[in-house]
């Protein structure tokens, strides 16, 4: 052991070790012992530990204690083991003196030393040396060891012990048995301590613990957390061994049934179930989603490929794996770019460009915007509402997708049909959202107000989850029968009439009313959109076909009546056919004008007459009213006779029941201002009237028509004609109050086609005038609040001044009779 020593010095070029220079004189040598810091690690009593020893000052500690202390050296543990060169303050006060049985030399100058613990020991005071630190120690032993709490401790601690020993396979069978006879206490206590599964912590409470009852005890309190420990731990095992033995034989077993499948000649599905379980586990799908998927592909593993309830399954997995989950268009929210896109493929419709801008604005603002609004688009066939939301789509960087639901009158239709049902599929919401493969698209449902119901259910009531932002995040469809999320879906709908769609689905909608266009309007359209359009379409080029703007008007005013330009659209066309016809018997030609002759010749002699009520005289009993319908505004006319009878009324026309009432509010107005009018009783009670409106096959409601019936009225009971340029809109009270209508602009562009040019309105709706005012350039506007203002605007001759006349030829007529008597 010298020799080995020695080698070990000389290797490490050091000089004779000399006793420390110490900074006290102890009374005794042999209680001086340089010291030993560990990181990590607590020797006890009787262990005996192999240690890397690496810092210079602890080999210069272990060269010092080989020369000098006969191979012994105090050893205790550091309180931070980050801490490199540890101070007295940083090392515990208590450790173990213990004995150097090997020294080995490392390559990096260290050395593996294997040391045994001899006894506890505390530190009385520390002395620095020049290379390490050397403390004077005092030895700690317990006060008795035969004490009676010390046998019923060291009971309990053997018992203990045995329980562990039994638990514990790591533990040497020797141990275990010599713990029951030997007479040691102390030595068997540190023993069975130092090989337990215990902390760094609580080693070196046992290492401080000098009364060996408390130390026993804690022993066996440190036993019997480790005990429960491994209880714990073959409970575990033991179902982690059934759940393996359990899978093996499920492996086993599925083994054979494919080996049967593949003597009997079928098809085996395990791979594709496999792709299955692979995806599904991709997905990352919510947890009812995810437990839905892996329900049902148990269930696919158990069946054979070939029966009918497999491609079930299957069909109902297919789904969930094509569903977007989690994929998410990327938002391309520029305020002037979505302008520019909305002013390229559309031309006017003002108000509802803001409102689709002050959209992009609030999403540019708030990206975290949960509530995405609703929005319905109503207005007559043609004006645009389709292709305007395909244009947001576009604008905001969506995709972007259509559902229609003219004549859908099936709830299953919207939510889909149960999986109970031969042929069962998800309904039209997820349809959608498959097609645009992401969680965030434009999703446009088309005729909103063509929905139908029977004993099927109602589509609208399923709407009304599908539209709502605080209960779309959950809307569930019958077929995959899991929660889906539409709440970042944009929904927008389109209607030509609101009257239809129920009120609970009109609330959760933000309604855009489009108007029908003005001829500009359509001729800008048709100029910078249809026509360039069809060229494409027909591959022609502007200077093959020119079609100028007069043109292209003549054709709009003579040959169409419609609030969009679907019907100019088809008209475009046909002039390209007639076009190309005329290349095709003329191969020098090189171009063709259209002119107004080929225009006639093309498409006929015109249709729509539109001047045709101011070309005619006044006339009694005919007055001109102004209608709404969903092809945009019209031209009313309403036509009153009266027959010899009994005083009744009748009214002819197709008339719904609420203009009927309003007919018969006219009459009943009428006939109280009778005695102002100058008409006589005898006008109502020995005449019927009759109120006719012609057209008689179109269907006819609403109160709008209310001034107009009581003028033309007025107009027959008084003999007085009605003005020919002048048409009129506004309900009508029995107190002659002129009422609000709606639907103002199609019917003053209306009057407008149609070359009036006196127009008169409610007062009520004057201020509805100021939105679209710069449209109405050829119209004198009059508003009126009282229908006897109606009648003398309207009236070739002022009504109430016929009166007059009349009382004055009836006392012309009394004083004649008086002086024929004289």
């Amino acid at each position: 052991m010298n020799t080995e020593y020695m080698d070990i010095e000389h290797s490490l070029n050091i000089g004779p070790v000399t006793a420390p220079e110490v900074l006290h004189q102890p009374t005794s040598s042999d209680n001086i012992l340089p010291i030993l810091p560990l990181k990590n690690i607590v020797v006890l009593p009787t262990s005996i530990i192999p240690i890397i020893v690496g810092r210079k000052s602890s080999v210069k500690a272990v060269e010092h204690a080989l020369k000098h202390h006969n191979k012994t050296i105090f050893i205790t543990a550091q309180k931070n083991p980050e801490t490199e060169n540890p101070t007295k303050d940083e090392i515990y006060t208590y450790g173990t003196k213990s004995t150097i049985l090997q020294v080995m030399k490392m390559p990096n100058n260290s050395l593996k030393i294997l040391v045994e613990g001899i006894i506890r020991t505390k530190i009385i005071d520390t002395y620095e040396t020049e290379s390490f630190t050397s403390a004077f120690l005092q030895d700690c032993h317990p006060a008795s060891i035969s004490d009676v709490n010390i046998e019923a401790a060291w009971r309990n601690l053997k018992t203990v012990y045995l329980a562990y020993g039994k638990l514990n396979q790591k533990i040497p069978a020797d141990l275990v048995s010599t713990a029951q006879s030997i007479h040691d206490k102390e030595a068997i206590t540190d023993t069975i301590a130092v090989h337990a599964n215990i902390t760094f912590d609580d080693r070196q409470r046992i290492l401080e613990t000098i009364d060996l009852a408390q130390r026993m005890t804690l022993v066996a309190v440190l036993l019997k957390n480790e005990i429960e420990i491994l209880q714990a731990e073959e409970r575990i095992k033991g179902r982690v061994q059934h759940q393996v033995e359990r899978n093996q034989r499920e492996y086993y077993l599925s083994e054979q049934i494919k080996a049967i499948h593949k003597e009997l000649g079928r098809d085996d599905h395990s791979g594709e179930i496999e792709t299955f379980r692979h995806k599904i586990k991709l997905l990352r799908l919510p947890k009812d989603a995810q437990e839905k998927a892996e329900k049902e592909l148990h269930r696919l593993e158990q069946m054979p490929s070939i029966s009918a309830e497999s491609a079930i399954s299957k069909h109902y997995i297919d789904w969930i794996l094509t569903l977007p989950w989690h994929k998410k268009s990327k938002d391309t929210i520029s305020l002037v770019n979505a302008e520019k896109i909305l002013n390229k493929e559309h031309a006017g419709l003002k108000k509802v460009k803001d409102r689709i801008l002050e959209f992009v604005a609030a999403q540019k603002y708030a990206q975290d915007l949960k509530r995405t609004p609703t929005i319905c688009l109503v207005g007559p066939p043609g004006v645009g509402k389709t292709s305007l939301a395909s244009s947001i789509a576009k604008s905001l960087g969506r995709e972007f997708t259509r559902i229609s639901l003219g004549g859908v009158k099936d709830e299953a239709e919207i939510r889909g049909h149960r999986r109970t049902y031969i042929g069962a599929l998800p309904g039209k919401i997820l349809h959608a959202m498959r097609k645009t493969k992401t969680i965030n698209p434009v999703i446009l449902l088309d005729e909103i107000d063509k929905l139908s119901h029977d004993s099927s259910g109602d589509p609208s009531a399923a709407l009304l989850e599908v539209l709502d932002p605080e209960q779309n995040k959950t809307f569930t469809d019958h077929f995959i029968d899991t929660e889906y999320d539409l709440s970042n879906v944009m929904f927008i709908t389109t209607a030509n009439s609101t009257d239809s769609i129920p009120y609970p689905l009109y609330d959760r909608m933000e309604v855009i009313s489009l108007s029908g266009y003005t001829d500009a309007e359509k001729l800008a359209i048709g100029k910078n959109f249809l026509l360039p359009k069809m060229l494409k379409e027909h591959s022609l080029t502007k200077s093959q076909v020119k079609l100028s703007s007069e043109m292209l008007l003549q054709i709009i005013t003579e040959y169409t009546k419609e609030a969009g330009v679907r019907q100019l659209e088809r008209l475009i066309a046909k002039v390209m056919r007639k076009s190309i016809q005329e290349f095709l018997l003329d191969e020098n030609l090189k171009s063709v004008t259209v002119t107004s002759e080929k225009i006639t010749a093309w498409l006929g002699q015109e249709k729509y007459k539109k001047t045709d009520i101011c070309k005619k005289r006044d006339v009694v009993g005919l007055a001109t009213g102004l209608a709404w319908t969903e092809l945009g505004g019209d031209v009313l006319e309403i036509e009153v006779s009266l027959l010899p009878g009994k005083g009744g009324l009748t009214l002819t026309g197709q008339l719904g029941e609420v203009m009927q009432e309003s007919a018969q509010t006219a009459y009943s107005y009428v006939r109280s201002r009778a005695v102002r009018l100058g008409i006589k009783k005898s006008e109502f009670t020995n005449n019927d009237v009759h109120i006719h409106f012609p057209d008689g096959a179109t269907p006819k409601d609403g109160s709008s028509a209310g001034i107009a019936i009581a003028s033309a009225l007025v107009s027959a009971l008084t003999n007085i004609p009605f003005k020919n340029h002048l048409a009129m809109t506004g309900e009508i009270s029995l107190r002659g109050r002129v009422l609000a209508i709606g639907g103002l602009k199609e019917k003053l562009l209306a009057a407008q086609q149609y070359g009036i040019t006196t127009v008169l309105l409610p007062k009520a709706n004057e201020s509805d005038l100021a939105e679209f005012k710069s449209d109405i350039t050829k119209l004198n506007i009059i508003f009126v609040e009282q229908a006897d203002v109606v009648l003398q605007e309207a009236m070739a001759k002022d009504p109430f001044k016929r009166r007059k006349v009349s009382l004055k030829k009836k006392n012309s007529k009394t004083k004649k009779a008086a002086s024929n008597k004289q």
